[in-house]
């Protein structure tokens, strides 16, 4: 029987994950061979086999993250899912939130935006859909669609996102100080791998829903989408959240992936149990009075 990995052994191995995947200065998301594993080669049944692992130490973790939400606590965690159609995103929100007990996630969608919420700051429905305390929130896209898109249309001048790049560096700051912990993934997919998921959509009925017309729009302005995420990659991966970007073709890899990172967040957060606001021993003399 395999020996149990230490507490400090896991920790190590998290670390390292996140190092892998971190955003560096100055490379292109071009240059990162979406197929690939880091930190990661014992291939996809151990990677799977590793997933249920970490589901359980962050389903207990996610409790506790909860108790303290319920018992008054301010703590949160944000896992922002960025990347094009086909990468993986909904994938994430099934098989790693599913992990843990949904009671305790906030999910939410973004599309395109409604007229009122056009009438607001392009910030004002991401406030609305942040977690409470105590949820571990996906956002399925996010505040950063305001700047990818108009970026990949030329719509958008440079002084506007300049604007939108600061005051999204402002208001994640304000997250973390105020007891949110934010994760951002950038999933990648390549060319050839996307091809092939939107041709399975358009060829099999159970995902013709998946499939807009748009996705091959959004396929053909790739090169225009690459420079907009390297731009936002560049400009917005901040000390106190960072960008991590996952290769997403092999979907074991950028679940098992994703689900390491939050894991790491949620350790970070080194929460206890929460005290009781009642005295036990008084509780359990009155219920056994009820014997």
């Amino acid at each position: 029987m395999a020996k149990k990995p230490s507490a400090d052994e896991v920790r190590a191995r998290l670390d390292d994950v996140a190092r892998s995947l971190e955003a560096a200065p100055g490379v292109r998301i071009t240059d990162l061979d979406a197929a690939s594993t880091p930190s990661f080669d014992d291939g996809r049944k151990t990677g799977e086999k590793l997933l249920g692992t970490i589901g359980e130490r962050m389903s207990e973790l996610q409790e506790r993250l909860y108790a303290h939400g319920r018992s008054g606590g301010d703590r949160s965690v944000l896992l922002v899912l960025q990347g094009l159609d086909t990468a993986g995103k909904g994938g994430i929100a099934r098989h790693v939130l599913g992990l843990v007990d949904p009671q305790g996630v906030a999910l939410k969608a973004f599309g395109r935006p409604t007229p009122e919420e056009l009438e607001h700051d392009f910030l004002w429905r991401i406030r609305k859909a942040l977690p409470p305390a105590g949820r571990i929130g996906l956002f399925d896209r996010s505040h950063y669609e305001d700047i990818l898109v108009p970026h990949a249309a030329g719509t958008a001048d440079a002084d506007e996102l300049t604007a939108r790049f600061a005051a999204i560096e402002q208001f994640e700051r304000e997250l973390v100080a105020g007891g949110t912990t934010v994760v951002k993934v950038a999933l990648w997919v390549s060319r050839d791998e996307q091809y092939l998921r939107l041709r399975e959509r358009l060829e099999r009925p159970d995902k013709h829903w998946k499939y807009s017309p748009n996705d091959v729009d959004v396929r053909l302005a790739r090169p225009a989408y690459e420079a907009a995420y390297d731009e936002v990659l560049a400009r917005s991966s901040f000390d106190v959240a960072p960008w991590y970007v996952v290769p997403a073709d092999r979907k074991w890899y950028a679940r098992l992936a994703t689900s390491a990172l939050l894991l790491r967040a949620l350790l970070d957060l080194d929460l206890d149990w929460p005290d009781p606001s009642y005295d036990v021993a008084t509780e359990l003399a009155r219920l056994d009075a009820t014997r």
